[in-house]
């Protein structure tokens, strides 16, 4: 059965990360049921006595058989989902629609954010022409930061009916190397679409919904935890273990979860799920065998096992029943169901059981950390506690165990976060105690009888727990942070970390640990003296390039603000960084002072040490507090130049007495050449004005190999003169999808294509990666590199 299940896993990876869906796969579920009836024959014939090469070839048939199993019916899943799409022609169109809010609303300062299910699931009218069923939608009190645009936004209940119009457009998010797919993370909740409220009619409070009811049980509870901790600064973990919203846990307390590896603790996952299941199925057992006529009409087993998924089942509708909760309810249930059977199952068979259930339900839990995290973690406890003829017991098995998960996930943590916590077992050793039988308990507690007196304990335990892992969060070593390494290297180092956990005297064991070892010190290749790369990072409607030669590393601009918690420089700049082994930043080059190039400069300035600030714009840079040592504020003016590893960057402009006083035009002009005299100019916002004085002063010597188009393609900027006395091979365009400017500009892409240049838009290529090396450049876009199938749709 686990090969069988293996394979069946194997087929549906290879399907999430394909560039594109067969042409069959509207018939994927034929292809599917094809292939298992070739997996059933060959079950059949593994129960015979065959020849060693017959059985080899039966054995390898039935495995083919179940990945192309896995294979067609994910295809027939993403088929069906892709279909419900939106139409092109209704991207930024107000559309109308009705129906009813599907989740807990999330206000997050600027607006609240919600799912909304429309009726068009349950019509074929018309108005539901062109527009998905599920879409995620914001309503918001304004541009953010702009008063003259504030608005009122009701309070929205899950459940309530509405007549809405909105402008949607299909699912885009950012596509850098290192960093989350957004497209995927709405791909697996079914969201199609996107977008922002422009008006409304609340047609009905209640749509009679189950889930809505559900919803509005957990809004109730989150409002009362709100009400009786009105400033207890960890209230919001105490609503993410009762309801799973953790939208009020601030980011400073998730970075202390994070250094110290617990932040699986406060997202619902099987955790959770399986201790309720397990106190409430023990409780039942053992009154379930004081009773002798239940005893003897039902097995106290049986008995508890039914209580405690039921049990399960209700906290997993409180949490929301989201993706890592429904997840983790289905391997329970899994589990659950086989004893219910009365068959007597190994628990590698179980296990195979619940991944199998969990893969039928969701074929795109493959594509979640949690999944491979959770299903890791309770095969690493299989291996480290079976196979030995005398177990450990008492502490050090618990300490045996918690090292054992901490080895087999570091590479799907350095695979998925680039790094993992070193302070994660003595973090764990407490705090996984301390929330399973005390703060979780008295918050769920609390969600059935508010009691002041249980919210202030859980709220003291919580504040003692956060105490402890604040002072282990606050040593360097407590996060190491690694590369993101190549898939062969990772599938080595996941086959050496099994076998280190295998019993003593497995063969080869000081050859995995030497692996692993190399491993946690791997670094990526970087460019040859004189050579330079170059990373046009994909972060909407803004600027951030990272430039790295043989040995230095600048950031040219650090990423437009997302709103009052959220920039560029945390959600994307840090994680490439991270991701590719860039620990110390040598400069950072802040164009101007605009938000859309600055606006990420105190998230990078806060995570990645820093040599320099090279500063553009009308004002100074402001020094951190927090900089990680001494950092130098420059003035960026023309004439200043420097060289790293045989790779010379200049400054082109603006003139220290140029007398401009908009930020635009003082932005920071630079150019970057490599050997060979290839080049890269980097030209932040200037306009027409700016680029008239670089070609009176520069003429021809302003060639480029590459060209990052001013102002994101503003007609405003790239003259016919500048584009003329550039001429480079590749324009680069950092622009958001669908862009409330038009950037770029139809005439302006025109103009660079009239000279010959490639016009590369990271809203539709993602990451831009330029290469330089031997004399020669090369750029390709993200989404050419690593194309996946929900791309664009």
């Amino acid at each position: 059965m686990c090969k069988n299940v293996l394979g069946i896993l194997a087929g549906i990876w290879l399907l999430q990360v394909s560039a594109a869906l067969p042409p069959w796969a509207d018939h994927g579920w034929i292809v599917a049921a094809l292939a298992l009836g070739m997996l059933a024959l060959c079950g059949r014939m593994n129960g015979r006595k065959h020849a060693a090469r017959v059985a080899c070839v039966v054995w390898v048939s039935g495995l083919a058989a179940a990945v192309v199993a896995g294979y067609g019916y994910a295809a027939w899943r993403a088929d069906s989902r892709l279909g419900d799409a939106l139409d092109e022609a209704l991207e930024g169109r107000d559309v109308q629609i009705t129906g009813h809010v599907a989740s807990l609303p999330r206000d997050d300062g600027n607006g609240v954010r919600f799912e909304f299910e429309s009726d068009c699931h349950e019509s074929a009218s018309e108005a539901c022409a062109g527009t998905p069923t599920r879409v995620l939608l914001s309503w918001y009190r304004g541009f953010w930061g702009d008063p003259r645009t504030a608005r009122a936004v009701p309070v929205l209940q899950p459940g309530e009916r509405w007549r809405l119009t909105v402008r949607l457009k299909r699912p885009h998010g950012s596509a850098v190397p290192g960093s989350s797919d957004y497209e995927a993370w709405l791909l697996e909740r079914g969201l199609r679409a996107t977008g922002y409220v422009r008006s409304g009619e609340r047609l009905a409070a209640d749509d009679g919904g189950f889930m809505s009811r559900v919803h509005r049980l957990r809004g109730r509870i989150r409002q009362q935890f709100e009400a009786k901790l009105p400033d207890a600064p960890y209230r919001g973990i105490l609503v993410a273990l009762a309801v799973g919203d953790q939208g009020a846990i601030p980011p400073e307390q998730w970075e202390v979860l994070r250094r110290t590896g617990v932040q699986h603790l406060v997202a619902i996952s099987g955790l959770h799920i399986s201790l309720v299941a397990l106190a409430v199925g023990g409780l039942c057992v053992a009154l379930w065998r004081r009773v002798p006529w239940l005893a003897l009409r039902c097995p106290a087993r049986l008995a508890g096992a039914l209580a405690g998924l039921a049990a399960a089942g209700v906290y997993a509708l409180l949490a929301g029943l989201g993706i890592p909760v429904r997840r983790a309810f289905v391997m329970l249930a899994a589990a659950a169901l086989a004893m219910a059977a009365r068959r007597e199952m190994s628990a590698r068979n179980v296990l195979a059981l619940a991944l199998l259930a969990v893969l039928l339900a969701d074929p795109w839990a493959t594509l979640a950390a949690g999944f491979w995290l959770s299903f890791g973690a309770v095969a690493t406890i299989l291996l480290t506690m079976g196979g030995r003829t005398v177990p450990a017991r008492g502490w050090r098995a618990a300490v045996k165990l918690q090292l054992a998960i901490t080895l087999a996930t570091v590479p799907v943590l350095v695979a998925l976060f680039q790094g993992f916590s070193l302070a994660s077992p003595p973090a764990n050793a407490f705090a996984i105690p301390l929330v399973s039988f005390a703060i979780a308990p008295l918050v769920l507690l609390a969600a059935i009888h508010p009691a002041d007196w249980l919210l202030d304990l859980a709220h003291t335990l919580t504040a003692w727990m956060m105490s402890a892992l604040q002072y282990l969060s606050s040593f360097p070593f407590a996060l190491r942070e690694q590369p993101l390494p190549p898939t062969w290297l990772l599938a080595v180092v996941v086959v050496s970390a099994v076998v280190l956990i295998l019993p003593r005297g497995t063969p080869g064991r000081f050859a995995a640990l030497a692996v692993f070892c190399g491993f946690l010190f791997w670094q990526p290749e970087r460019p040859r003296q004189g050579d330079f790369r170059a990373a046009v990072l994909d972060v909407g409607q803004g600027l951030a390039v990272h430039v790295q030669t043989a040995n230095r590393d600048l950031l040219y601009d650090t990423g437009p603000l997302y709103g009052r918690d959220s920039d560029a420089g945390e959600r994307v700049a840090v994680p490439y960084l991270r991701a590719r082994g860039v620990g110390r930043l040598d400069a950072v080059l802040v164009s101007h002072d605009d938000a859309d190039h600055a606006g990420g400069l105190e998230s990078v300035r806060a995570r990645i040490e820093i040599g320099e600030i090279v500063a553009g714009g009308a004002s100074a840079v402001p020094e951190a507090a927090d900089t990680p040592g001494a950092v130098r504020d420059t003035p960026c003016v023309s004439g200043l130049q420097w060289r790293w590893d045989d790779v010379d960057f200049t400054v082109l402009s603006p003139d220290a007495l140029s007398g401009e006083r908009r930020g635009n035009a003082l932005s920071c002009v630079l150019r970057v050449r490599g050997a060979g005299g290839v080049s890269l100019l980097l030209t932040g916002d200037i306009e027409s004005g700016g680029e008239e004085r670089l070609v009176s002063r520069h003429g021809d010597g302003l060639a480029s190999t590459a060209v990052l188009a001013a102002h994101h393609g503003s007609r405003s900027s790239s003259s016919a003169a500048f584009v003329a006395a550039t001429r480079p091979k590749v324009a680069i365009f950092s622009t958001g999808y669908r862009n409330r400017y038009g950037h770029p500009h139809p005439r302006v892409l025109a103009r660079w294509e009239g000279v010959g240049a490639r016009n590369m838009r990271t809203d539709k290529a993602g990451t831009v990666l330029i290469e330089a090396q031997g004399g020669k450049l090369t750029a390709s876009g993200w989404r050419e590199i690593a194309p996946r199938y929900w791309h664009g749709r």
